[in-house]
């Protein structure tokens, strides 16, 4: 596939600070300082030791972010399967000598910093696979021989991250590349098919899932048969949501979290507190401030010339939002406990830099919006 580097297209950097798409940047300053002002809430009134450390984090992801948008699209094209296998790579090396935490091994200890490399991963994915269907015609997409190397440019990141195990992730890869492989073209009725595969394989799944992960999700459907096992966790988690009512019992006045009923309450649960210290209103604020972001990411997707720039946005976005939906069901009981954040609001680094990646490729994508890039010779060359 040759790809023509076309230097009459190239940007000044102040040219791209004038084509940023600043709002978006504002908006994901405030879901962040929502996020911190929660773990400094949850701390008891506290910055340590979420809410500093999170804000150290957040400047970190927010300065590669902004470095992401400014390098040229074409860059990140180039780069997307390189930085695929190196996510691979490093999900190899999680399983040989990764670090071990709450019964998972999903770390690596680079010192100053815990990397989860199944974080890159979501992003690698997504840039691999807008890079394949770049290269493909409409006709290509609906032949299933030219769909192999995607499926196990999925399966293989897919199954490394269930051997870890970490069900949360794995479905979030799968279903974002999903996203990705319908906005490339890909017929309703193969995804059909998939499902009925799914559905079939269920017995299978269920013999090889961890004693926890069965319990998990034989607590959906009953918490209380286990309340202070299995079920301790959405319980409580049902309960904090349940008092906040529509205002909210107050900022730094919440009962569940500050007297230490909720587990994880300053990450995957973290929606509870909220929920519980600023009611439904307060909710519907953080919703209102995710669908603005998501608005955003696909009218990029939408406004982009170029093919590689509509599916990578289009991906990251759809990604986003699998975080959020995943994660709200999860604490509202409506899906077993999975372990997924709730993006730029949940204590956590590797998810919130890799997040902020995401959302520079976006921007990226913004701010390159009219270039064209090269498909293939025979194509058109967006």
């Amino acid at each position: 596939m040759a790809l023509v580097d076309d230097r009459r297209n190239d940007m000044t950097f102040l040219q791209k600070v004038r084509n940023t798409n600043w709002f978006l940047i504002i908006l994901i300053f405030l879901t962040a300082g929502f996020g911190i002002a929660m773990l400094y809430s949850v701390a008891g009134g506290k910055m340590d030791p979420w809410a500093s450390r999170q804000a150290v984090r957040f400047a970190v992801g927010a300065s590669l972010m902004l470095f992401v948008a400014f390098v040229d699209i074409r860059v990140w094209l180039r780069m997307a399967y390189p930085l695929y296998a190196l996510g691979l790579v490093l999900l190899l090396i999680v399983e040989v000598m990764g670090e071990v935490g709450m019964g998972a091994q999903r770390w690596l200890d680079l010192g100053f910093f815990n990397l989860q490399p199944s974080e890159i991963m979501k992003i690698a994915l997504v840039l691999a696979l807008a890079r394949y269907f770049h290269g493909l015609t409409a006709e290509d997409v609906q032949r299933f021989r030219w769909l192999v190397v995607p499926l196990l440019m999925v399966a293989a990141p897919a199954g490394l991250v269930l051997v870890e195990p970490d069900l949360g992730t794995a479905i979030l890869l799968i279903m974002g590349a999903g996203a990705l492989f319908f906005a490339a073209g890909v017929l309703w009725w193969k995804f059909a098919l998939v499902f009925i595969g799914v559905l079939g394989s269920i017995p299978f799944v269920w013999e090889r899932l961890h004693l926890y992960q069965r319990e998990r999700v034989l607590t959906l459907f009953n918490p209380e048969r286990d309340p202070l096992g299995a079920g301790y966790q959405i319980m409580q988690s049902k309960i904090a949501l349940g008092s906040g009512g529509l205002w909210g019992k107050g900022y730094l006045l919440g009962t569940q979290s500050h007297l230490n009923f909720l587990p994880e309450k300053h990450s995957d649960f973290i929606f509870t507190t909220l929920g519980e210290e600023f009611g439904l209103v307060g909710g519907m604020i953080l919703l209102g401030l995710y669908t603005a972001i998501l608005m955003y990411g696909f009218a990029v997707a939408f406004r982009a010339r170029s093919q590689f720039g509509r599916l990578l946005a289009t991906g990251v976005t759809s990604t986003f939002f699998l975080y959020i939906f995943i994660n709200i069901a999860m604490v509202m009981g409506i899906i077993p406990v999975v372990g997924v954040p709730l993006p730029l609001i949940s204590w956590g680094g590797s998810a919130m830099v890799s997040i902020l990646i995401g959302f520079g490729l976006v921007l990226s994508v913004y701010i390159h919006r009219d270039i064209p890039i090269p498909r293939r010779p025979g194509l058109d060359p967006t």
